[in-house]
């Protein structure tokens, strides 16, 4: 499929072939999938919503609801005041959310809209029910990245419904990153078993991960409520897992009412995931319990039987930053060879980080920021590696090049179940651990020589 991809590297500046990314008004949207009975609403035109919607429930294979200002030529023109204000009667009318979570689009932000004064305008002529809010934030497709998008509506929220009331309370807020249902579920066990009171925001699980019952919720269970995201203020700290799509939000958190920000990364691997339960033992009400030093022990275990398979072995890594930085982490934990280092958002901090981790173990490693697929592959054809991870779209770079492939990340469009299977904690390193193992092992069981098939390996 890619196999005309030459070897040979050529300059490229503004150009990008196959970004390893998508536009903010998909990360904005997930986010805002994870209030309570919230009702994204892309200020646009139709395709984009369109897209976006079908994008997220393809990663999911759950039904992602959201409306659209529905742009024609003349708001393209004079802009979209009536077109949102309709929209904000309809939806309220029609759908009746809690909260209704405005994001802009491209073609918004060219012409200017004044996303604030509309809002306004309209709690003024009373199309905003009583008890019920609008919130927004901007969300330039041709500016970051999802992650970014992801990050902008994390720190609206926080901006607009934050508040301090001078009296704290004996909880932690957590900002998990762009991470599956099955992630965030898993940051709650681990945070009950700490015996810590989280605010999660967002929180999809039970949202994007909901049991057949035979009847369909606009509104599933899941998701923080605005009166718990009111609270966050109040909070004795903030536990900001990933520095792209978290950190900002706790920042102005910090800012806005004095909330301690502890900035980590996901907890992904080994020593990240003890980073996130010390922060939580600092603030819980016990020491660690049994059952997470037993899951610990269990990862120690397994990565000791097969660090003879991991040793040395050259990898690619190519996703959202967050992601891919821990991930390099816990590669050099089990003594990998992270070689090539990419993602499509941009950011000269996550060049530093991966640098820093990678300074000892692989100082020629490249590491890429606003990358594409497409040099990726290059380069895999001219040094090529023993494994490559990445969402999807690394599945061609595979085929091409017949390299072992592990899904990791979003969007993962051509597989299920990824949403109910964590990668953070002990336990999602040890799922990574073993879809790795398996995929250098099957890789191996299909090329090697006829006396070399073992059944033990």
């Amino acid at each position: 499929m890619l196999n005309g991809t030459p070897a040979e590297l050529a300059s490229r500046e503004a150009l990008r072939i196959n970004p390893a990314k998508t536009c903010q008004p998909i990360g904005a949207m997930y986010a805002a999938l994870g209030i309570h009975a919230c009702m994204p609403h892309s200020h646009g035109s139709q395709g984009c919503c369109a897209y976006h919607r079908s994008h997220l429930t393809r990663h999911f294979k759950e039904p992602v609801m959201a409306t659209t200002s529905s742009f024609t030529e003349g708001a393209s023109v004079f802009g979209g005041l009536s077109n949102l204000t309709q929209a904000l009667k309809n939806i309220f009318g029609i759908y009746k959310p809690d909260i209704v979570a405005v994001h802009t689009t491209c073609l918004s932000e060219v012409i200017g809209d004044d996303i604030p004064m509309m809002i306004k305008k309209a709690q003024e002529e009373g199309t905003v029910p009583e008890g019920k809010c609008v919130i927004h934030t901007n969300t330039p497709s041709f500016v970051g990245s999802h992650v970014t998008g992801f990050a902008n509506m994390v720190r609206s929220t926080i901006k607009y419904l934050a508040a301090s009331s001078g009296v704290k309370r004996d909880q932690l807020n957590v900002i998990p990153g762009y991470v599956d249902p099955a992630d965030m579920r898993a940051l709650h066990r681990l945070s009950a078993l700490m015996g810590v009171d989280t605010v999660m925001l967002p929180d999809t699980s039970r949202v994007l991960d909901t049991p057949q019952t035979g009847h369909y919720e606009m509104y599933p269970a899941g998701g923080t409520t605005v009166a718990r995201i009111r609270t966050m203020g109040d909070s004795l700290a903030t536990l900001a897992l990933g520095q792209f799509a978290s950190h900002p939000g706790a920042l102005e958190l910090e800012a806005r009412c004095g909330v301690p920000a502890s900035l980590l990364e996901l907890p992904i691997g080994l020593s990240n995931t003890d980073a996130f339960i010390d922060a939580l033992r600092l603030h819980g009400t016990a020491d660690v319990p049994l059952e997470i030093e037993e899951e610990r022990g269990r990862l120690l275990d397994l990565m000791g039987d097969l660090v003879q398979y991991f040793h040395g072995k050259r990898v690619a890594v190519a996703g959202d930053p967050d992601h891919v930085i821990a991930l390099v982490q816990f590669l050099v934990e089990l003594e990998m060879q992270p070689v090539y280092v990419f993602t499509g958002t941009p950011g000269q901090a996550f060049e530093q980080r991966v640098g820093e981790l990678l300074a000892e173990h692989a100082p020629q490693a490249v590491i890429k920021q606003n990358a594409d697929m497409f040099e990726l592959h290059q380069r895999i054809k001219a040094e090529p590696v023993d494994l490559l991870i990445g969402n999807t779209y690394g599945k061609l770079i595979a085929r091409a090049e017949d390299v072992p492939f592990v899904r990791f990340g979003f969007p993962i469009l051509d597989r299920a179940g990824h949403r109910c299977f964590p990668t953070v904690g002990y336990q999602g390193a040890m799922r990574l651990i073993e879809k790795m193992s398996d995929a250098l092992l099957d890789h191996q069981d299909r090329h090697c020589a006829e006396e070399r098939f073992e059944l033990v390996q």
